[in-house]
């Protein structure tokens, strides 16, 4: 008998548990609180530049930043020059594009294309141990760069290849429709 009071005890107490009651009444709605400011959306950008070194610019192109453009000191500028363009096949060519600095070995010596930035501008020059006026136009006229805005959040122990141009605009998510051009006079 004491065991049969124990199983209908132990029965009417899950029974007992396992029951609901009516809903208790809803609780009162908070108050909104104020809407934050928008942060700011910092995204890559990818600059074309042409120009050609000359004696009159002091065989630099200087490039100011368009007020579209806003560069952080902590961006990473990445600047690549056009350095030829291969034949894939069936007539059609693919740019390829090197990371500054580069230097060339010509018959006058070593010639270095290279560049300084602030997060204003940017200098595209070259540095030679002969005199610059010996280049060919080869060498001076008509060079195409690219310059790529880095934000730090993506440059900063990223492990993307940053010598390669495509690379870098797969991680910024820039096409090449996006890419502003300019030619410098």
């Amino acid at each position: 008998m004491k065991k049969m009071s124990l199983f209908i005890s132990v029965i009417a107490t899950v029974f007992m548990i396992s029951c609901e009651g009516p809903a208790g009444p809803p609780g009162f709605d908070g108050l909104d609180g104020l809407d934050g400011q928008d942060g700011i959306n910092i995204l890559g950008t990818v600059l074309e530049i042409e120009g050609s070194f000359t004696f009159d610019n002091d065989y630099r192109l200087f490039y100011e930043f368009p007020q579209t453009v806003e560069v952080f000191e902590s961006d990473l500028v990445l600047v690549y020059i056009l350095w030829e363009q291969a034949d894939i096949g069936n007539g059609e060519f693919a740019d390829v594009w090197r990371l500054l600095p580069q230097t060339l070995i010509v018959n006058q010596g070593l010639l270095q294309y290279n560049y300084d930035h602030t997060f204003f501008d940017v200098s595209i020059f070259l540095d030679a141990d002969f005199d610059l006026g010996t280049l060919t136009p080869a060498d001076t006229d008509n060079q195409v760069f690219r310059v790529a805005i880095v934000p730090a959040e993506y440059g900063v122990g990223s492990k993307f290849d940053r010598s390669n141009l495509d690379a870098v605009m797969n991680v910024l998510g820039v096409t090449e429709n996006d890419i502003q051009r300019t030619i410098l006079d």
